[in-house]
């Protein structure tokens, strides 16, 4: 098992660096993903990569009530956010959490597993709510590299699930590997607001 914390770590602080600069007339703007508004993707980073990958770590889940939560209506929710993260990301650098399984709803899964994840979710989702609000989304090379191989690996099971990833983008090959991962989920690398 490979522990990624360091590339939860990169992706983490440029999800909170892009959330920062969401000024509250934007939060209605569209994003790459048609069904969303940039609201609705800050939401569901907020919620699934900071609060939710915490408790996950210590066996728990968010309450269901929290995916109606508007966190960008909360004062100071970017930074809110930057510190739920940092507490989500303390809770994963004991590498004991990294051993076992992760329950998730009536089963449960390899905690690593788990990590790809939400990488996968601070990758994508943060570059929806940065594309949307005309910002770009830049992260380390091993951060792309890892999402990309994550996209690879799980791209039709997510394809498979209802409002899942969408179908391939096409890329040049030699294109970098930000720009293929996003395009393998379905995002079209080129989108802007």
């Amino acid at each position: 098992m490979t522990i990624i914390l360091p590339q939860l770590t990169d992706a983490a602080a440029e999800a909170a660096r892009v959330v920062r600069a969401v000024t509250p007339d934007r939060l209605t703007d569209p994003t790459p993903a048609s069904e969303w508004d940039v609201r609705t993707a800050a939401n569901h980073l907020v919620l699934w990569t900071s609060y939710n990958f915490e408790l996950r770590a210590k066996g728990g889940a968010a309450p269901e009530e929290w995916q109606q939560r508007d966190f960008t209506a909360e004062p100071g929710w970017a930074d809110a956010y930057a510190a739920q993260l940092d507490r989500a990301l303390a809770a994963w650098s004991d590498p004991s959490v990294w051993e076992g399984e992760v329950k998730m709803g009536d089963s449960s899964m390899p905690a690593g597993a788990v990590a790809g994840m939400v990488l996968l979710e601070l990758v994508l989702h943060g570059w929806e709510v940065a594309r949307g609000t005309g910002q770009e989304f830049t992260v380390p090379d091993p951060v792309a590299t890892t999402a990309l191989g994550l996209v690879e690996q799980f791209g039709d099971m997510y394809r498979s699930f209802p409002g899942g990833f969408a179908d391939v983008v096409a890329v040049a090959d030699d294109a970098p590997a930000l720009d293929r991962a996003l395009a393998l989920s379905g995002r079209d690398p080129r989108w802007t607001a």
